[in-house]
Order: structure tokens, then sequence, then C-alpha cells
């Protein structure tokens, strides 16, 4: 097996782990068996997903629920010129290239050497997230009952980790530092007033003074 096969491979297996943690959480705020298959099968995120699952729990709204996945999905459109030429130009194929379009497909093409090593690692890498993702969300799904409150486990962990790690490598710079804080200072400021979920969608606003710290850095 080629190295990035083999790398995509063990990649998948461990992002299917979560996918455990994922369906015990969505079984315990109350989505049927059909809605989190649904869910895996489709919007194919991870951090989305929890988002989503999170606010619903925490009794927020359906709007409030898709505001906050799509605003964490919406850094995946950013994907597309690093995976576009990689894809086939017949319009099935792209499509389903679009859909495997996430952090890890694309990591793993764009370090590949050749655009041919390349596109065999983001589709082989896709195929495996995504079947293993939905296997792992199932499971997780049917254990979810039988393990109890997922709290006392400690998987309730699994959200703000999953927001961490996403947030890690952007505080390396200046703007993402300055995001960080101010999005954190809204969202705690917004906790107290406002419906679950909102605070994510407030918190997004620190985009603002991010952008203007690059701007400025730019100029310099």
């Amino acid at each position: 097996m080629a190295p990035h096969r083999r790398e995509g491979l063990l990649l998948a297996i461990a992002v299917g782990v979560v996918a455990l943690t994922f369906g015990v959480l969505a079984d315990a705020a109350g989505l049927e068996l059909a809605q989190i298959i649904v869910m895996s099968s489709l919007v194919f995120t991870g951090a989305s997903q929890f988002a989503a699952v999170s606010v619903v729990d925490g009794g927020g709204s359906g709007a409030a629920a898709v505001g906050s996945a799509m605003l964490l999905a919406a850094r995946n459109a950013l994907y597309g010129p690093v995976v576009a030429r990689l894809l086939p130009t017949s319009w099935a194929p792209r499509a389903v290239g679009a859909h495997l379009t996430i952090d890890e497909t694309t990591a793993m093409a764009s370090v590949q050497e050749h655009d041919a090593d390349a596109a065999d690692a983001f589709w082989w890498t896709g195929v495996w997230l995504w079947s293993l993702w939905n296997i792992g969300t199932v499971a997780g799904a049917l254990v979810g009952a039988v393990i109890g409150d997922p709290e006392s486990w400690g998987l309730d962990a699994a959200f703000p980790a999953a927001f961490i790690s996403l947030l890690v490598p952007h505080l390396r710079t200046a703007p993402g530092r300055v995001a960080a804080v101010v999005g954190a200072a809204l969202a705690i400021a917004t906790v107290p007033i406002a419906p679950a979920g909102v605070p994510l969608l407030v918190a997004s606003l620190a985009v603002a003074p991010a952008y203007v710290r690059s701007r400025r850095s730019a100029t310099r």
C-alpha cells in the first residue's frame, strides 16, 4: 500500500473513533437514528455536526443550530481552489469530490508532491473518511442509550476539544489571536443573555477586527 494511502486510512480510523462520540452525543441530544444518519452522510463535517447537536442539546432553536453549523462549514469553501484541479471535469464526480472536500482530505492532497498522488490521496482518504465517519456515527448512536449520560464519561468535552483543535493553528498569527480574544469575549458576554447557539454566531463578528489587524500588518 502506498504511504499516502496508509496514512489516509489511519487518519480515517482516528476520525471514525471521534464519530463514535458524535453518535453518542447526538443520541443524548434527542436526535432519532434516521436524523443522525442523514446528518452524517449529507453534512459530513465534524465541527459543524458537533456545533448543531450542541445547540439542540442546549435548547437552542433550529435556526441557531443550522446557523452555527453553516458558519463552521463555510471554511470548506476555501479548500475548493486547492482540490479543484485534482477532480474530473464531469459534473457527477466533481459533485462527489465537493462533498468530500474537508480539512482532512485537503490536507492529505496538499502535502503530496505530484498531482497523481494528490488526487489518489484525496479520493482514498475521502472515501474511507466518509465510510468510517458514518459507521462510527451509527455505532455511537446505537450504544448511546447503553452507556447512559455522556457527561459521566467525559464525552461532553469532545465538542470544545474540536473547537480548540481548529483554533490552535491560527493563534500563531496576530490576526488569529485578535479573533480568538475578541470572539471569546463576545461569547462570554452573550452566553448569560442569549439563547443557545447565538453566542457562537455573535462570536463570528470577531472576524472584523481580525481583518483590520491583518490589513494593518500588510501595509507596514
